[in-house]
């Protein structure tokens, strides 16, 4: 038997659901989430078509005691949802700053569930964030959105890497400061 050591990650609440660190329970549900190109198609980093054992190598990496970001479930069970809506990632930076990345599976979608979960995070600020960054493709405003009804600010046009679409595109940065 081997025990594994993780560094503590905090459980933030929602209304309509609990942000939870990862399980490797989650893997099949992510696994089915990512395979949609819907999803795919909105992240930097998700192929597609989605690698065999990819989500177990996303549990491994999240569970890690050397990981470089945290991830949360949003997990909705206890209020008779899905067990995995969507995942909310940050990454922390250099000088007190993090990065949010996040997705909701497409069942999901205009719910709200995102800017919940983005609004839970800013919150939170597990990571002790100064300064919080995301960007999102310029072709999903809805996604750019969530980040202005939770008060991030624009701070221009960039490009990114679609790994999904196996190209480089425009992107709209976004910041905002928090006050800790």
């Amino acid at each position: 038997m081997t025990i594994e050591t993780v560094i503590p990650q905090a459980i933030i609440s929602a209304d309509r659901f609990v942000l939870r660190p990862m399980r490797r329970s989650d893997a099949g549900l992510v696994a089915h989430y990512c395979a949609d190109p819907r999803v795919a198609n909105a992240s930097r980093n998700i192929a597609n078509p989605y690698p065999p054992g990819a989500a177990e190598a996303m549990v491994d990496r999240a569970l890690g005691p050397d990981r470089v970001e945290d991830i949360w479930v949003m997990d909705g069970s206890a209020h008779g949802q899905s067990e995995v809506l969507g995942l909310i990632t940050m990454t922390a930076m250099d000088r007190k700053q993090s990065e949010i990345t996040y997705w909701v599976a497409p069942a999901f979608w205009k719910t709200g569930l995102a800017t919940e979960a983005v609004k839970s995070i800013v919150a939170a600020n597990p990571q002790g964030a100064e300064h919080l960054f995301a960007a999102v493709f310029q072709d999903h405003p809805g996604t750019a959105r969530v980040l202005t009804n939770c008060g991030f600010d624009y701070l221009g046009d960039a490009e990114e890497y679609c790994l999904a679409r196996k190209t480089v595109l425009p992107t709209w940065t976004y910041m905002m400061k928090l006050d800790t």
